[in-house]
Parts: structure tokens; sequence; C-alpha cells
């Protein structure tokens, strides 16, 4: 699509969507984001867009959004065409434009030497006016095979794979062991960020659409596994990669210890499924240590301040990024730099170079109380590997609940065993093309790629699906998603 208004970057400066006061915020459970957008504020910033003849933005987003298009059809006040374009990659763009760390606008070409387009922004504005205009509506397909086709998990990936499947004619049915669909969308991302009413309106289009949900189900334990292979033409495992990495040091077992994702579906209004919080799982009058710096940390740190911790202290091993891009780390490659996080915006203590020893009960009642700890500094060797040294041996952190947020390392131990799946070395599926090692079986997601981005998460929904439609009929007319070793495509890792 052709511009007439290059030089928009010259105009207008870079102003994403507001988010609200964090003062204000951090005393609800209401999403962070300014919920009211200006048209006008939204064109300026379409304006910014060069619709560059090499758009690396594109080149940055997993799932290849035609970023270019919309940012000028908004520009254009064309909104229900840019609405088809953000659609035509990516079945949930509200998913991402509240919640992908925006690969795409580290990669913009204007990050070169200025600030990128606000494409997170322009992405979350254009869904928003979608459901307000009621242009977002079911689609079912007109004709339907004969083909039957399971998904098990209804996070993005899955969700996505059994939308393009069902729109490719197909019977679909998902399995989700949790009481409600949504899986990441509904049960790890906190309130604050994404309202579940997001999440619902979806599963309701896609319930008119035809898709089926068998919920509170766990295929393992209410369905055999056996049952994929047996009763559907194909089936897809979109499980997640939810497998928590665990800190096995002196004090693990005492009480007041939890994993992130054990606390945060059980202390979010909107994600516990109405059962009031467990008085372990509220942070209410305590001082909690979250440890990981990820975006996983960040969220129990908001959700603590939300339920009325009285200190908050978030821990790091490894050094804070720089505020500017180190050497070696040039456009467009990810930039490797530090960035506030949403819930340490609203207060907090950040600790950095900080390894944790272990964990201790000073009162003996057998709950941690007190957190010891090395400060470390990182120094690479003659090899260039990194390695730390002790600093300080006897910090101690006052904590009366700790948070796990290390990351995860693979889906949970899956109930697949008896049909006989090939593992890969990461615990995640052994797959080609999308395919395991067993016919009709396919893995998609992060139990097929290691955890990762939602946008990820929904780009290889669609591609799963595009390889099972062609599993099943010989061809496909689904669309691919962007499937490329380019190195300034964000890891999935």
């Amino acid at each position: 699509m052709s511009k007439d208004h290059p030089d928009g970057y010259l105009k207008h400066g870079r102003e994403p969507i507001h988010k609200r006061d964090p003062d204000e915020r951090k005393g609800d459970f209401e999403e962070i984001w300014e919920q009211k957008w200006d048209e006008d504020h939204l064109k300026s910033q379409g304006e910014r867009c060069m619709s560059c003849g090499t758009p690396t933005c594109m080149s940055g987003c997993p799932i290849g959004n035609i970023i270019p298009d919309w940012n000028d059809l908004v520009y254009r006040g064309d909104w229900k065409r840019a609405l088809e374009r953000l659609h035509a990659t990516n079945n949930f763009p509200e998913f991402t434009g509240y919640n992908c760390p925006a690969p795409c606008e580290n990669t913009c070409t204007l990050n070169y030497n200025d600030d990128p387009v606000t494409i997170k922004s322009i992405e979350r504005a254009i869904v928003d006016r979608g459901w307000e205009e009621g242009w977002i509506e079911p689609d079912p397909p007109e004709q339907r095979t004969d083909y039957e086709v399971a998904i098990v998990g209804s996070g993005p990936a899955g969700l996505a794979a059994a939308q393009q499947l069902n729109r490719a004619g197909h019977y679909v049915t998902v399995y989700e062991r949790d009481a409600h669909p949504g899986g990441l969308m509904r049960y790890g991302i906190p309130d604050a960020k994404f309202s579940k009413k997001k999440v619902e309106r979806r599963l309701d289009q896609l319930r008119e659409e035809g898709i089926e949900f068998e919920c509170g189900v766990e295929v393992g334990e209410d369905v055999p596994p056996e049952t994929l292979a047996e009763e559907y033409d194909a089936a897809c495992i979109a499980v997640g990669s939810q497998k928590p990495i665990d800190i096995p040091i002196d004090g693990r077992d005492l009480d007041g210890i939890h994993f992130a994702m054990e606390y945060l579906p059980r202390a979010n209004p909107g994600q516990n499924d109405g059962v009031a919080v467990p008085e372990a799982m509220d942070a209410e009058d305590r001082s909690v240590v979250v440890l990981g710096g990820g975006d996983t940390g960040a969220d129990c740190v908001g959700t603590a301040h939300r339920q009325g911790a009285t200190q908050v202290v978030q821990i790091e091993l490894l050094p804070r990024p720089p505020e500017e891009r180190p050497e070696g780390n040039q456009w467009p490659d990810q930039p490797q730099t530090y960035e506030k996080s949403y819930s340490q915006e609203e207060g907090g203590v950040e600790e950095y170079c900080v390894q944790t020893q272990e964990f201790l009960d000073t009162d003996g009642d057998g709950a941690v109380d007190e957190l010891h700890a090395h400060r470390v500094e990182w120094d690479q060797n003659e090899d260039g590997e990194w390695e730390s040294t002790v600093v300080e041996e006897d910090m101690r952190v006052e904590a009366d609940m700790v948070l796990i947020a290390a990351g995860f390392d693979g889906p949970e131990e899956t109930p697949f065993d008896p049909l006989g799946l090939e593992m890969a070395d990461d615990g995640t599926f052994e797959t080609d093309d999308y395919q395991t090692s067993v016919d009709g079986i396919f893995a998609a997601g992060d139990a097929n790629s290691g955890p990762s981005l939602i946008v990820w998460a929904i780009g290889e929904g669609r591609d799963a699906a595009r390889h099972i439609d062609e599993y099943l009929t010989g061809e496909t007319d689904l669309p691919p998603s962007l499937e490329t070793d380019n190195e300034m495509v964000v890891s999935r890792r």
C-alpha cells in the first residue's frame, strides 16, 4: 500500500496509549490501560509509519502481521479495512495488542535512530474499535467436511488451531482440564493486564462458529489418551509449557513458598472462577519476595501490591540490563536493555545480582520468615563464559511469602505416554511439520517449541492447523504464518 506521508515521523512524536496513574491503578484489579483513546491521536501515530520498502517490523513479528498496511489505513480513517488486514494474520489481536512485548516495534526502521511507531497501541485500538462497532462476528464455515479433530488445551495456540480448522469445515472439539476455556489468557495473565471479558467474548465467537468445548475434562484422567487416535481423524496437543523451574535449596519445603502459577490464578478475582482467595495465597500485610525478573515475576509483584502487601521485593540473579544497547546488540536485533515493568512503576524493590541460598524459619512455626542470599558480580572468563563472584555473603531479606517465578521447563508430566509420543531433549514433543512421531497427532505452541510469547503460540496454532488440514484433505487453503529462520525474528525460546 503506497503512502503519501513519508515524513509523518517528523511531524509527530511517539505517543503510545497511556496507562492509568500507578497510585490509582494498584488499588484495584481493573486494567492498567486508559480505556478511552482519541482517534486523531491514533491517526497521527499511524502517519509516523514510513511504509518501508523492506518492512523490518514484519520480520520482527512472529506471525508476519501486515503492519504498514493497517498503520496506513488507520491514518486514513478506514478502521474496518484495518481490522480485516489485522485479522488476516492474527486470530486474536487483542491477545497480542494488550500483552505482547512488541518485537515488531523493536525492529521498526525508525528504531534505528529514532522512536519506533506505536504499533502495539494501534493494533489494540483497531481491535477495540472492531468490537465496539460490532464488526467482529462469528464466521462459521459454509460447508462441513466429515473430519473430526480434537484439540487438547485452550490457550492461544489451541484456540488459534481450533478456529482455523473449524473455518476449514472440520468438526473441532477442544478439551480443557480447567473449569473454563482460555488457558494462559484466562488463568495465567492477571486481570490488571487483560480483562477476562475480552477472553470470554472471543470464546463466545468460537462457540457460535461451531467449536465444541469440553471443560473440566483432562486427557489421561477423564478421557483415555488413545481416544485422540481412535475416535478422531487428527488431534493437536496444545497444552502449553507449564512445568515450573524450581529452586531446590534448604528450606524449600517451608510453608509460604509457592510457584507463581500456583499463586496467580488463585489471587486474581477474574481468574479464580469465583472461589475465595485461600489464606495461603493472600499477600495482605505480608512481606513478599518474588524470585524471577521476567513477566511472570512482574505479574506476581503487581498482584501482591493489589492484595495489600506491606513490601514487595523482586530478585533477579543476573545483572540489571543497561539503559542503552550494549556493544554487539545493534538494531534490528531485539534490544538487551532495561525496561521498567508496569508493576515496578507501582512500587516495590528490584534487586539484581542476588543468588538465593536458603529459606529460613526464624521463629520455628514451619513457615518462611526470611531469605538468605549472596550478592554476586558477573564477569567473563577467558572463554567468554559468564561467571559469578560472591561480593556479599550474608544478605538477608524479610519474607513472609515467597513466589517462585524462575521460568518454565517444558510441558508438565504429560498423560500421553500410552500413545508412544517421542519427546525432545528439552521436554517438548518431537515433531516434523508439527506432526509428532504418531501419525495424525500434532503438537503446537509451547508444547512444541518451548516457552515463548503469546504471538508465537497463535502463529504455531495457525501453522499446525494448516498442516492438519493438508494431512486430512491432501491440500489446504489455510494461510501460512511467518515461518522463517530470519535472525530479526524474536527467538521462540
